[in-house]
């Protein structure tokens, strides 16, 4: 039997869950990671079509495990990523991949000091958190993305044993700006509305969206994304299609009365558009609703 590197994944909220139920299921010796709670020793990924559950070890603070990672996935939320540090300096040298697997475009200041090699990874799963251990995943027809680079071909051979695939692109920059188009979008109707994926069918929603969109782009282009001209109808039809039933994790995040990812999103965008002297006046709007909703 092959034996699998141990992987430890710090952040067991949503999308930490579902990549670490899947390593597990592969045969990945795992640790899972949270400060606040622990599981019961398993982790689950739950379909449309059952569920399946895998053994882990649940840490709350390295200390507690004497097995060394080969590799750790970061699956906090982007505010919380330096609350991580004290993980990554106990467990990795200059070569342990570390998987940045957050929202944004701002993954290299994120990981400025940190530990490890930095792999910046964009999500595509759509997941619900269901509690310690568990999680609801939706495919959206993506998994993960990560730069065509030595750190990125290393998490595709880490994960080539589960179900999840990784592309490797290389232009990561106009990657991390596409995927953010989503985000903006998506995440703050649903935060602010308070409704499910099914708002975005709304006509008005639906305009304010590709308003939005185009917005975005036109920052991203500045900020040197090579966003083509069909960008906002092709985002606009994938947003249109998301599952109805799907809650984004600004929502649940909001419905848990836990503070709000608009920083590292709708913050980011605003920030890249001062920098390159582009008016973005709906991502404003946003940031200000979002800045004082929530906690």
């Amino acid at each position: 039997m092959t034996t699998r590197p141990t992987v430890a994944v710090v952040g067991m909220g949503a999308v930490g869950t579902a990549i670490a139920a899947h390593l597990a299921l592969a045969g990945h010796p795992l640790l899972a990671c949270q400060r606040t709670r622990s599981g019961s020793g398993t982790v689950s990924v739950v379909t449309a079509t059952g569920e399946r559950s895998a053994t882990c070890t649940w840490v709350r603070r390295p200390a507690e495990s004497d097995d060394r990672p080969a590799a750790v996935v970061v699956a906090t939320k982007a505010q919380d990523t330096p609350g991580v540090r004290s993980w990554l300096s106990a467990w990795c040298d200059a070569t342990t991949p570390v998987l940045l697997a957050q929202n944004g475009i701002d993954h290299a200041e994120r990981a400025a000091g940190l530990a490890g090699r930095v792999v910046p990874t964009l999500v595509y799963l759509n997941v619900d958190h269901l509690g310690p251990g568990r999680a609801f995943v939706r495919r959206t027809g993506r998994d993960l993305v990560v730069p065509d680079d030595d750190g990125g071909r290393r998490v595709q051979a880490l994960l080539a044993a589960s179900e999840l695939t990784v592309e490797c692109t290389p232009d990561f920059v106009t990657e991390a700006w596409s995927k953010l188009l989503t985000n903006v979008t998506v995440n703050p109707v649903t935060a602010l509305t308070g409704r499910r994926c099914e708002v975005l069918r709304d006509e008005r929603v639906a305009a304010l969206v590709r308003d939005l969109l185009t917005e975005t782009a036109q920052v991203g282009r500045a900020a040197g994304a090579r966003l083509g001209p069909d960008i906002v109808a092709r985002v606009a039809d994938w947003v249109h299609a998301l599952p109805p039933d799907a809650a984004t994790s600004m929502l649940q995040d909001r419905e848990r009365g836990r503070p709000l990812e608009w920083e590292g999103l709708t913050g980011a965008v605003v920030r890249a558009a001062d920098r390159h002297g582009v008016e973005a006046p709906l991502n404003r709007a946003l940031l200000a609703l979002l800045a004082n909703c929530g906690p």
